[in-house]
């Protein structure tokens, strides 16, 4: 859905899992961008509840790490309930009342409700298990395919913030576990969004992840294929995420810090890392056909 003219921008809005991201200060911020008349969406993770319900119900976790060194979730059947459970019943209702207790219609949604989001899942993913590359087949996550930008516009038309998270459904009906920010990212790309803020527990993307100090910025990303090498864990799945939300059409994809007060006015004032593609290299015959016709 492409925004038509006369419409308030969109800015979604990505609520770190992290335990030390502030969740009433990005209510409160979005409360307040609401009441300046924009129109919000949150999306959501939850990893600190997912990974204490987990240990609760004796459900052990483990991570997943791809050959290009960005890792996530391993998600079997039983850490698909637990996903579920903490993300639906835990984290959501949490954010729901406290944007409602800001003034703000919030309405909660995964991304299973209405067909919201539909995903493919991975079959099977390539894995490093002990230094070697192995194929793991009992994963159950999956890749964002569409989004109802339709339904979103709707409830944003109405003065509606959407509270949204995983899980997604697959075509054949299948639930699947997805990343939070490859979501928020394909939200923001199907609603034409002006900007994405990932907010997170960190000041930004930091060269050196054990040095607050290192806070870059602007992070270039290409295009295509891994995310810069210094990248790890969950920030390398951010900017996997970003690039994606940059080449659906989002105009500003912003890291932020998530544990401050004002976090999402904040980064859109320019605190933080502003993301963006990296310009393609021209060999040197497209480099001087360039140059002949700039002269």
């Amino acid at each position: 859905m492409k925004q038509n003219s006369g419409r308030p921008p969109v800015t979604v809005v990505k609520c770190g899992g992290n335990g030390d991201v502030d969740a009433t200060a990005v209510c409160e911020d979005v409360a307040e961008l609401v009441r300046q008349g924009r129109r919000v969406v949150v999306v959501h993770g939850g990893s600190a509840d997912i990974e204490d319900l987990a240990q609760q119900l004796g459900v052990p976790q483990r991570k997943q790490v791809a050959p290009d060194g960005v890792s996530a979730r391993h998600t079997d059947e039983r850490t698909l309930d637990v996903v579920t459970l903490a993300l639906a019943g835990r984290v959501k209702p949490r954010l729901v009342r406290c944007l409602v207790e800001q003034g703000v219609r919030a309405v909660g949604l995964t991304g299973i409700d209405a067909g919201l989001l539909v995903a493919r899942r991975k079959k099977a993913q390539r894995a490093v298990v002990d230094g070697r590359v192995v194929l793991v087949r009992d994963n159950h996550s999956g890749v964002v395919d569409t989004v109802d930008g339709e339904f979103l516009g709707t409830l944003l038309d109405t003065g509606a913030v959407p509270v949204i998270s995983p899980p997604a459904i697959t075509p054949d009906g299948e639930i699947v576990n997805i990343d939070a920010d490859r979501a928020a990212a394909a939200v923001a790309a199907a609603l034409d969004a002006e900007s994405l803020v990932l907010l997170t527990g960190a000041p930004g993307v930091q060269q050196d992840p054990g040095d607050e100090h290192s806070v870059l910025p602007i992070c270039h990303v290409p295009p295509a294929g891994r995310p810069p090498r210094w990248a790890r864990g969950g920030m390398a799945l951010k900017l996997v995420a970003a690039r994606e939300a940059l080449l659906g059409g989002v105009r500003r994809v912003l890291v932020a810090d998530g544990r401050c007060r004002g976090p999402v006015r904040r980064a859109l004032s320019g605190t933080g890392t502003q993301v963006a593609l990296e310009q393609p290299v021209l060999d040197q015959p497209a480099r001087q056909e360039s140059l002949a016709r700039v002269s």
